[in-house]
């Protein structure tokens, strides 16, 4: 008799499998991976069957069984793949299971379904009645008629002859035609961006990069199984990365490839349709749950070899997985921001690892830890054999305040844009139309109630709102403390920008691009696509503008307030400045007519911009690597984070100096522990947070782990949320 051990999908951190299940005669197919319904207790919970076994520590006569299997579970290896993440992450097997399970599949049980359609055919005796005596109804004459062309589907014949399940249902009673039940593939829509679907020539060091990777794949002595791709802007790594699929499919393996935001999976899938047809599947959030599905499903049969999408698709259930690609992985949105924590990097590098798959991690500004643990292919050149753009740094401490946000140099530059016809990139990593409200008559400052923030003033929509907690308010006309109207906009973000340049450009058109106008289904690939489209106009957003797109009529790309990133309390926050500042220094100039770059700075002879101004990965990642070894940051050690959130801070601080006791005498030699450091309340709770540096990871994530479970059970605790973040970004 077989022993299912079956993981229970629930919430409960304290709640932990596996639990035995005596598998019935009739669910011999169950296996690792399957997906049951079981009793557990009064309740009935959906699990996972995570073990095979023969024998169980209890009787078999003490054992219940499923109730009932659903259909298509997650692969073996991805089972296992869940079940580390959980252990990884400092996080639960569910939590870690449910990312690789079918979409819509959750502890409330699956909500997603095949959906399927009817179609007939026309059978002889279908034929004979058409043309004997045999009475029929008009829809039902209609109908064989239409038939006669060949299978056709309920929808089509209803739509073609206005017939009805009902007239189906007559006909084939009568045997004058079959029917069947098709699944039917509810496919993503099309993105509207068009790609050439020829392999262009490659340049020699395109063709030397794809060789490597090559050599990979077919396990050649030597060749390193982990490669970084290291090419400026606009060397064409994207087709180094379809010249590397490619080989994978020919040698029957399947592939991955990332992209760091759902925004950049249009342009990735456009390039993958052009030159793989049907044989790749995308998978991401944007999608509908039943188009995630479907291509999930397409996936796990086979039917699709190659996945394109955002970080959730390293969990894609790829066959035979030969390939993973990591485009612009640099990028910090490859960190998931919940629970799990997962970093899609990490998990892309222990997937390929596993597999015996090749991994390659592509970018222009590559992290620290990547350029100094990964052997480098290198793409020094534009693919066009154009230079890199000049880099005007423009100091804004110098600038007259009445001029605005945009510095007179920056005007001048794009009102040549305008004359020329041309396009232009204007970048401000902040959303709304300015960051504070206030009253310059008594000072009154407009905060969110539940959050210690400003709330942002949005004046297309007349309202204040929190980008925390989401408070809405409706933009006051005065001050409630002193009746004033004389109140102030402090700052600019990418709405005020935009009206800006609409009125100063007119009529050149003005296209914004941030998580407000993008917030719609499609809306990403909409303004990408009329951007594109225009003949002449400007682009101006977040860093959404600054990632991976092609448009070779740019030849002015703008960043505004480029040192902002500089201001945050971060040690990674070098590398990020100048990490936007170089990706968005490389959107222009891509075309015959060459282009320029301004940024805007409060700080033009920091490291990380002066760097970026000139093109240096190697000079900046030579230094920052120096600065980090210093202060023994990653990848000189690792970092371990630990979140707690209450109502009461009362009790939030007892809980949280508590855990970081117990901590202190449980972590492995040499860790530093930080904290609890108090964070500004979100959503009416309070929060702390302790940091930890270690050098041992394994170790200090068994010590963090075994902790945080021991202190989930205690009851005590139960107002208190705690969140583990390993390898915070």
């Amino acid at each position: 008799m077989a022993i299912l051990r079956v993981e229970p999908l629930t919430t409960a951190r304290a709640l932990r499998g596996p639990f035995d299940y005596r598998r019935p005669a009739a669910m011999k197919g169950i296996e690792v991976g399957s997906v049951v319904r079981v009793p557990f207790g009064s309740r009935r919970l959906l699990g996972v069957v995570v073990e095979v076994a023969q024998t169980s520590e209890l009787a078999p006569e003490r054992l219940a069984e499923p109730i009932e299997a659903l259909e298509a579970g997650a692969p073996p290896e991805l089972v296992e793949l869940g079940l580390w993440v959980g252990r990884e992450y400092c996080s639960t097997p569910s939590r870690g299971l449910q990312l690789v399970l079918p979409p819509g599949t959750g502890a409330g049980g699956r909500t997603v379904r095949s959906k399927t359609e009817l179609r007939a055919q026309i059978l002889p005796a279908g034929e004979a009645a058409l043309s004997g005596d045999e009475r029929l109804g008009i829809k039902q004459r209609a109908v064989l008629e239409a038939l006669r062309a060949g299978e056709m589907s309920n929808a089509e014949l209803t739509a073609a002859v206005g017939s009805d399940r009902q007239t189906l249902r007559r006909l084939e009673q009568r045997e004058l035609i079959g029917t069947r039940s098709s699944r039917l593939r509810r496919a993503p829509g099309q993105s509207g961006l068009a790609a050439p679907a020829q392999r262009p020539q490659l340049l020699p060091e395109q063709e030397a990069a794809v060789d490597s990777i090559v050599a990979a794949l077919d396990g050649d002595a030597g060749a390193p199984r982990g490669l970084l791709l290291h090419g400026v802007t606009g060397s064409g790594k994207t087709e180094v990365y379809l010249a590397a699929v490619e080989a994978a499919l020919e040698r029957g393996r399947g592939a991955i490839v990332l992209v760091p935001e759902i925004g950049l999976a249009p342009q990735a899938v456009a390039r993958f349709r052009a030159r793989l047809g049907d044989r790749f599947a995308v998978l991401h959030s944007a999608l509908s749950a039943g188009e995630r599905y479907d291509e999930w499903r397409r996936l796990r049969s086979g039917e699709a070899s190659v996945c394109v999408g955002p970080r959730s698709a390293v969990f894609a259930p790829v066959r035979d997985l030969g390939l993973i690609v990591i485009d612009e992985e640099h990028d910090p949105s490859y960190k998931q921001e919940g629970d799990p924590w997962y970093d899609a990097r990490t998990v892309a590098r222990k997937r390929a690892s596993d597999r015996g798959a090749v991994l390659v991690a592509g970018t222009a500004t590559p992290r620290p830890e990547t350029w100094l643990e990964l052997p480098r292919l290198e793409l020094p050149r534009r693919v066009d054999g154009r230079r890199l753009p000049p880099v005007e740094l423009v100091d804004m401490r110098q600038a007259d305040p009445r001029s605005g946000p945009l510095h007179p140099d920056t005007w001048e530059a794009l009102e040549g844009v305008r004359h020329a016809g041309a396009k232009a990139i204007v970048m401000i990593n902040r959303r709304g139309f300015a960051p504070w409200l206030t009253c310059r008559s008594c000072g009154h400052h407009w905060g969110c109630p539940n959050c210690d923030v400003s709330l942002i003033v949005h004046r297309h929509s007349g309202r204040l709102v929190c980008h925390h907690c989401a408070h809405v308010e409706p933009a006051p006309r005065a001050c409630p403390e002193c009746a004033s109207t004389t109140l102030s906009r402090a700052g600019a973000g990418t709405e005020r920008i935009e009206a800006l340049l609409s009125e100063r450009l007119a009529p050149m058109p003005v296209f914004r691009l941030d998580s407000d106008t993008a917030a719609r289904r499609g809306a990403h690939a909409r303004i990408l696509a009329r951007f594109g489209e225009a003949p002449s106009g400007v682009l101006v957003g977040t860093q959404m503008v600054a990632k991976g797109h092609d448009f070779p009529e740019v030849t002015l790309s703008a960043i505004l307030d480029a040192d902002a990133t500089l201001r945050f309390p971060d040690f990674r926050a070098e590398e990020r400045t100048f990490a936007m500042v170089a990706q968005l220094a490389g959107r222009s100039g891509r075309g015959e007519a060459g282009g320029e770059v301004i940024v805007q700075t409060l700080a033009p002879t920091a490291s990380s911009i002066e760097h970026a101004a000139r093109h240096d990965s190697a000079g900046f990642l030579a230094g920052e690597l120096e600065r980090r070894r210093i202060l023994r940051y990653p990848p000189f050690s690792h970092l371990v984070r630990i979140g707690f959130s209450a109502e009461r801070e009362a009790r939030l601080e007892t809980a949280a100096t508590a855990i970081a006791t117990e901590l202190r005498g449980a972590l492995p030699e040499g860790s530093e522990l930080l904290g609890p450091a108090p964070m500004f309340r979100v959503r009416n709770r309070h929060r702390r947070r302790i940091l930890i540096k270690a050098s041992d990871r394994e170790g200090t994530v068994a010590a963090v782990r075994d902790v945080v479970e021991r202190r989930a059970a205690d009851r005590s605790l139960r107002e208190i949320a705690i969140g583990v973040d390993v390898d915070p970004q």
